[in-house]
This record gives structure tokens, sequence and C-alpha cells, in this order.
């Protein structure tokens, strides 16, 4: 009769650490472990888009969007198809067609509601479906002891948001310097590198402070 009892209070002591633990796996992905400043997945759609603030909070919003679901999806097919099956060594293309499947939802309801930002994207919306990123962060993912599905889905959110935070901070800075005198040696990529160098030396510096 004891047992029981016992059992229920240690899961009901542990249930309210879940949030706790959530929240510190989304703030160490987005900040800490970001997936563009810190391991640089991702660059040439950041360097390529961030001109602008609206195409790069559209694209950031959509890049979020896949990396939770993907996350999410990839974590289940890990967990009951690859590992009981054995055939692991199919993970990269089974995560693949399931972030090209996502990336082919976003760009219909993209085109759908917002057809002015479907076209300012470009071909770079499609592109998401190769973009290193998004892979990386399913990758990532399989090597984090402990993780379930929840943790799952707050590591690719948190990937997801720490990318886009990062490439409308380019956006901000990359319209601001438009106005200002500029080397012509340094216009354009130049300039972009080297913006990007400093936001992500500024990232870095969160490294050690959360660990997840």
């Amino acid at each position: 009769m004891n047992i029981p009892l016992i059992m229920a209070d240690v899961s009901a002591a542990a249930t309210p650490h879940l949030p706790a633990q959530l929240l510190v796996i989304l703030l160490a992905a987005a900040f800490t472990d970001n997936i563009l400043l810190t391991r640089f997945l991702g660059m040439c759609s950041f360097l390529a888009i961030s001109r602008r603030m609206k195409t790069s909070v559209g694209l950031g919003v959509a890049v979020v969007f896949v990396t939770t679901c993907t996350a999410g999806l990839n974590y289940l097919i890990h967990r009951f198809v690859t590992v009981p099956l054995r055939i692991e060594f199919l993970e990269y293309i089974l995560f693949i067609v399931v972030i090209a499947a996502f990336v082919q939802l976003v760009e219909m309801v993209v085109s759908r509601y917002s057809p002015a930002l479907y076209f300012s994207l470009g071909i770079f919306l499609p592109l998401i479906t190769v973009n290193c990123a998004i892979l990386g962060v399913s990758l990532f993912m399989l090597n984090k002891e402990g993780y379930g599905f929840l943790q799952s889905l707050m590591f690719g959110a948190g990937s997801g948001l720490g990318w886009m935070l990062a490439i409308v901070l380019m956006a901000g800075i990359r319209e601001r310097i438009k106005e200002d005198k500029i080397p012509e040696g340094l216009r354009g990529a130049g300039i972009a590198l080297i913006v990007s160098g400093i936001i992500a030396l500024a990232f870095i510096g969160f490294s050690g402070m959360i660990s997840f």
C-alpha cells in the first residue's frame, strides 16, 4: 500500500520542474547555442534575405514553424521507427523528407495568404528544405540525452527563434547602415560579413550561461 503512494509523491514532485526545464531548453537553444551565430548553419539565406526587415521576419517565422514541427516529428521517427527497426542509417533521408513536406506546406500557406511576402522571399522559401540549419536541429536533437517529445519541440522552437532573432537583428542593422557612408570595397557582402561576425561574438558571450 505504501509503494503506490511513494510513486505518486515522486511524480507529483517532479511535474512542476517540467515547465522550467522546457523554458531553459528554449532559452539555451535561442541564445547560448544559437544555431546560426554559434554553429554558423543557415548562413546563405541569412545573408541573402536580411536586406529587408519585412522579408526577414517572414522567413524567420517560417523557419520557426518548420524547425519546431520537424524536430518533434523527427524525434518520433527516431524513437518509434528507425531505432526499433534498426534502420538509423536511413534517418538522413527520412528527416529530409519530413522537412521537405513541411516546407511545401509553408510555401502553400504563404502564397495563399501573403503573396507579397511569397514573391519577396523568392527562391529562398522553398530552399528552406536544404537549409542546413533545419536538418542540423534534428540531428543535434538526437545527441541530447534524456530528451523526450516536449523537450525536442522546445529545442526546435528555440533553435528557430534563435535563427529568427539573428536575421531580424541583421536586417535592422543593414537597413540602418544603408544611409551611412561605407567604403566601396566593403559594401554588400563585405559589410554584411563583418556585422555578422560582431553579432556572433556577442552571442558567443552567452556560452556557458545556460546548460541544457
